[in-house]
């Protein structure tokens, strides 16, 4: 009797882990849009490890005349130093991607921590944590981002760096809320009561109650964070020249929009594009996570 009861209680988590998988998938079926945002995810993620082969010529190389307009031969034209532009939105796929995920991880990493800690723990710490949040909050994001790089200087490591601090506080705020629901439960208490850690209780009992929502603010952190990237180097305080980044294409482009509006139409286009299939990737794992949302 004991074996049947022991298999029975190892047959049920199956058959909810098996039925949680078809409510997910039912929820994937009725949002063509989240298909769409990761196919659209996908593609520039393809396209930036494969960018070798996909791009005709290096980014940097001066292959034609300045200024070609969309041809044959070079599909999105040339640049004002005659470098093919499809070439660079290319390779700078590498570029905002890199940036976004090494960004939001910097955001997610102290974030999360932040939020834990202080949604646990509570009383004077909880205060302190929040209220260094509720300042970063009070200051617009584009500023605070623009303020840390002229502080920390122009460039790819430091413009990461930025963006990560500047959207830490929201992940901070994400993961609290939920912390402060469960840390009262009675099966956080009989852990604590069992003899468990605070570590153990955090990493077993609390954090898997976050992780959903902070999923999906990851996901549409993304979108934030690429964007925050190009416009820092459309400003000049991001990724520098040569470099083949979308903001700063935007950024010498801008110069050209009645005589060449190619050469700022296209990167502007790609940073569209990516912005809005990590959007809509990101509501669509909204609605498949949330319970609140399911029918």
């Amino acid at each position: 009797m004991a074996a049947v009861n022991g298999v029975a209680t190892l047959r049920a988590p199956a058959a909810t882990r098996a039925e949680r998988r078809r409510v997910n998938l039912g929820a994937v079926r009725r949002s063509p849009l989240s298909i769409a945002g990761g196919a659209v995810v996908l593609g520039f993620i393809a396209m930036a490890a494969l960018a070798p082969v996909l791009a005709p010529y290096a980014p940097d190389d001066q292959i034609a005349k300045r200024l070609v307009a969309p041809q044959a031969v070079y599909p999105l034209g040339t640049d004002e130093f005659g470098r093919d532009i499809l070439s660079r939105i290319v390779y700078g796929a590498r570029i905002s991607l890199w940036v976004g995920v090494v960004s939001v991880g910097i955001a997610l990493a102290g974030g999360a921590t932040t939020g834990l800690l202080a949604g646990y723990f509570r009383g004077r710490l909880d205060l302190w944590l929040m209220r260094v949040m509720d300042v970063m909050f009070s200051i617009p994001p584009i500023i605070l981002a623009i303020t840390l790089t002229g502080i920390l200087g122009p460039g790819l490591t430091n413009a990461m760096v930025a963006i990560g601090l500047v959207y830490l506080p929201t992940f901070a705020r994400i993961a609290r809320g939920p912390v402060l629901a469960v840390v009262g439960c009675e099966y956080v208490e009989a852990a604590r009561a069992a003899g468990a850690g605070a570590g153990r209780v955090i990493c077993l009992h609390v954090l898997p109650n976050v992780t959903a929502p902070l999923i999906v603010q990851t996901t549409l952190a993304l979108s934030t964070a690429i964007l925050a990237e190009a416009t820092l180097s459309f400003l000049g305080l991001g990724i520098q020249p040569p470099e083949p980044s979308w903001g700063t294409m935007l950024g010498t482009g801008r110069k050209y929009m009645e005589l060449a509006p190619w050469v700022a139409i296209f990167p502007g286009a790609a940073v569209m594009l990516l912005v809005l299939g990590f959007n809509l990737l990101g509501d669509g794992l909204r609605d498949i996570l949330d319970p609140r949302l399911k029918p």
